[in-house]
């Protein structure tokens, strides 16, 4: 079954290369989607794909940049057919 989440991290989370990494984390997953800088100074990740690997795929976010990370909210979301992953500026 294929599964869309939107989830927004805070903390010290713009200027450690929290895009780059999770860019080449998802290199590890079959997951499409993107990750950005937000204007309050957060990050959004959208993941797109099996349930299990989005799970898989956000977990390794959170202990990587576990560090940076304050707070994230993760809430699901209608698929947005994505082809790959990439930053968004």
């Amino acid at each position: 079954m294929v599964v869309c989440k939107r989830v927004q991290y805070s903390g010290r989370v713009q200027g450690v290369g929290f895009r780059y990494t999770v860019q080449r984390l998802a290199a590890g997953f079959p997951v499409a989607g993107y990750v950005r800088n937000l204007p309050d100074g957060g990050v959004e990740v959208v993941a797109e794909g099996a349930a299990e690997d989005v799970d898989q795929f956000l977990t390794s976010i959170a202990r990587q940049m576990a560090p940076y990370i304050a707070q994230s909210e993760a809430r699901d979301e209608l698929s947005g057919d994505y082809k790959g992953f990439r930053i968004r500026y």
